[in-house]
């Protein structure tokens, strides 16, 4: 007797210091490491703002969608921020303000006038507001591999109402128990003892919370011990209000694709498309009933059982006196109301892939996670807008099989800012980057770095001089034999430099290229930012290689700048957690190739759409808008190209498909639509003509490229780099002005 005893009490003892030690391992455990996770903050990443001024090229219709996907509410007399009133033009708008680096934003009450497509006037309390920012939209966030989202808030920012009511529902003796409740867990054991197996935990929030983090959702008793005893120790180490702030940042509320739902702001913003603290009673009650079953009551899949449960939490809301009765009843009868996307607001996943690549060669993966940091970029939401709409637009018109694809990069040239970006037919599909990725021949796209190589040679070239539109043969050493053709299968003979690229002669093209040398030309490529993919073959200088929509986004980017090649950018700013400072993305650029012959060029693109390839342009433009770019198609219709700009935008789309097989397009039937039904809905601003020094006119026969009078036949005005006029001049006598045709070349130089 006494032996067994004994042999109890060193076992008891045993396991009383194997329960210590296992006590003191989970103890470390937690504080080793609850702090960390507490603030583990993924990278958030934002949009331009918005900005506003009397006379900026905004429409009300503009402000109208910008404030609708930021979640600004709709009411007769805003009295907080988030608010707005519109009658007609004029916008009764209160901004929440925002920290932008280095300067705040202050929230503040604005009146907004609109007069056609531009503000008319703002003003505040009364004082005419010279320039206001909107809070900008976030449009993702840099999330950990396992695929984990977060919004982030402080519990002094969740609205008093709310954290009422979960802890009404959830836990109502959260601020009195140790972590654990005995009540909770004698209805547990009641429940599982009577069926026989683990059907109900009883947990508190902080248990909850403990599970989340550290254990699996299996239901043993081991697992439900080990929770309780964390729970107490998470107690003991933490305050409440810091226990319930995680909570509040860590419940999981469901899945959208491979992004988990984790914390109420997050979900608000998924299940309602609204900031936590500007959601009414209802949709409050909905968020907190979905942590008893996210998936079985999942709103967008389970409509009446999410109603039916809202309604039990609204329920008990009233019952623990958070609401009242009327309160209740009022709420139960409204509507789920939920986000009509359906989708987290503000997800465009190939710019977001865009700027992981680039922030990746300054932060490492878990900086990105883990650090909170703030990344502003130039992405703006009314041209991502206006890029979808005409790419499903023009591609269910093209195609309604759906087995072509379409990537498109849009640009503002001055600043080499990427401004929008669509990698794939399904806009917001995070699949294969096309705009990235697919690396495809360019087509006539690359022609202009042959004709731009030339018109650097004014002694030898310019937009005049005659090229030979005829059948050429290449046997290169170690290659195939290489006998281009025109689209028509037709030679042109004679034609000038500027016809050859406008009417993308292939025939004219091979000439100039192997007049110029393959060297020459690939040089001029790398010089406009195009360096990789290029084949120092004959047929680089009709489009072979492999290019990605970005590449020839690059190359006409330095083309539409004037000859300054500037690495394209996605970043603007990075600020840490706290708001400071970390790294400035500021423009960098250096001229690559000179003005002069920049000017010669821009004068062809445009002659591209006005009487060349690229004619359909106009089909969506006004003839009064000037813009200028280059069709691109490769062999047997595989790849539909458009590059251009206007005055304030660049553009390059694609259309193809993915096994590389025959479109039936050409760069004019495919792409440009989507090109010019975007710039038709986007671009603010005509093309300039500004000649630069160095750079005088002369009219020119067009037929045969000699100096010709003001009213002669055929006759054109074209720019020359000073002393490369043409020598030969025709009969011709002016016959006075007006007398010859007018057309566009006339009135680009001030004419009629």
């Amino acid at each position: 007797m006494f032996r067994t005893s004994h042999i109890l009490l060193k076992l008891t003892l045993v396991a009383l210091v194997l329960g210590a030690l296992f006590v003191i391992y989970l103890d470390a455990r937690i504080t080793a490491t609850f702090s960390d996770k507490m603030w583990d903050m993924p990278a958030r990443v934002y949009a331009r703002p918005l900005e506003l001024f009397a006379g900026a090229p905004v429409s009300a219709a503009d402000l109208s969608y910008e404030l609708e996907v930021l979640g600004y509410r709709a009411v007769s007399s805003p009295s907080k921020r988030g608010e707005v009133s519109r009658n007609r033009d004029r916008f009764d708008l209160y901004t929440r303000g925002f920290d932008f680096p280095g300067e705040r934003e202050p929230e503040r009450r604005v009146l907004i006038e609109f007069s056609g497509d531009r503000v008319k006037s703002l003003s505040a309390g009364g004082r005419v507001v010279d320039l206001m920012r909107l809070d900008p939209v976030q449009i993702g966030g840099i999330f950990p591999q396992h695929g984990e989202d977060r919004v982030l808030v402080q519990l002094a920012d969740v609205p008093e109402r709310f954290r009422q009511g979960l802890l009404a529902v959830e836990d109502r003796d959260f601020y009195q128990h140790w972590g654990f409740s005995i009540m909770g867990i004698a209805r547990a054991a009641f429940s599982n003892l009577r069926s026989g197996q683990v059907v109900a935990g009883g947990s508190t929030i902080t248990q909850q919370l403990v599970k989340n983090y550290y254990l699996s959702s299996e239901r043993t008793i081991v697992r439900k011990l080990t929770e309780v005893v964390m729970a107490v120790l998470l107690d003991l180490h933490y305050e409440k209000d810091q226990i319930l702030e995680s909570y509040i940042n860590e419940v999981y509320l469901g899945q959208e694709g491979p992004r988990a739902v984790h914390g109420f702001a997050l979900a608000a913003q998924h299940y309602f498309g609204k900031p936590l603290d500007q959601l009414n009673l209802q949709q409050q009650a909905l968020l907190i009933g979905m942590i008893k079953g996210p998936s079985l009551y999942n709103p967008e899949r389970n409509p009446k059982r999410a109603l039916q449960r809202r309604n039990v939490v609204l329920g008990v809301m009233a019952e623990q006196g958070v609401i009242t009765a009327d309160e209740a009843a009022a709420a139960s009868a409204a509507p789920l109301g939920l986000n009509s996307e359906g989708s987290i607001r503000g997800s465009f996943p190939a710019y977001l892939d865009l700027v992981r690549r680039q922030l990746r060669r300054d932060y490492r993966d878990e900086d990105l996670t883990t650090k909170g940091l703030s990344i502003f970029t130039p992405f703006d939401p009314l041209l991502q807008r206006q890029l979808e709409r005409s790419t499903t637009a023009v591609m269910d018109q093209l195609d309604p099989g759906a087995k072509l694809q379409s990537a498109s990069v849009v640009t503002r040239f001055d600043t080499g800012e990427v401004a929008a970006l669509i990698g794939g037919r399904k806009t917001r599909f995070a699949g294969f980057n096309r705009a990235l990725d697919a690396r495809r021949p360019a087509g006539s796209l690359l022609k202009s770095a042959i004709y731009l190589a030339a018109l650097e040679r004014p002694r030898q070239y310019s937009l005049a001089t005659v090229l030979s539109d005829t059948p050429v043969t290449v046997n290169a050493a170690g290659a195939k034999t290489w006998q281009p053709q025109n689209f028509d299968r037709k030679s042109h003979g004679d034609v000038l430099l500027y016809q050859a690229l406008a009417q993308s002669y292939n025939l004219a093209s091979a000439h100039l290229g192997m007049q110029l040398g393959v060297s020459d030309v690939v040089d001029m490529l790398a010089r406009l930012g195009v360096e990789k993919g290029v084949p120092r073959l004959p047929a680089v200088f009709l489009g072979a290689g492999e290019y990605s929509p970005m590449d020839m986004a690059m190359m006409y980017q330095t083309i539409a700048a004037g000859g300054f090649r500037m690495p394209l950018r996605s970043i603007r700013d990075i600020v840490d957690a706290n708001g400071e400072p970390l790294r400035r993305y500021p423009l960098e650029y250096d001229r690559t190739v000179s003005l002069q012959a920049m000017h010669l060029l821009h004068f062809a693109l445009r002659a591209v759409v006005r009487e060349g390839t690229g004619q359909g342009v106009y089909r969506y433009l006004p003839r009064s808008f000037e813009v200028a770019g280059k069709t691109g198609t490769t062999n047997d219709g595989r790849d539909s190209w458009f590059a251009g700009f206007s005055g304030d935008l660049l553009a390059v789309s694609w259309v193809g498909r993915d096994d590389n097989g025959s479109t039936g397009l050409t760069g004019g039937s495919g792409a440009l639509k989507i090109w010019a039904q975007f710039m038709a809905g986007s671009s603010k601003q005509s093309l300039a003509y500004r000649m630069p020094d160095g750079i005088q006119t002369q009219w020119i026969d067009d037929r045969n490229g000699y100096v010709t009078g003001e009213g002669c036949p055929n006759a054109r005005r074209l720019p020359f780099i000073a002393g490369s006029e043409p020598g030969q001049r025709t009969d011709c006598a002016p016959q006075g002005p007006g007398s010859g045709p007018a057309d566009w070349f006339d009135t680009l130089f001030g004419g009629n």
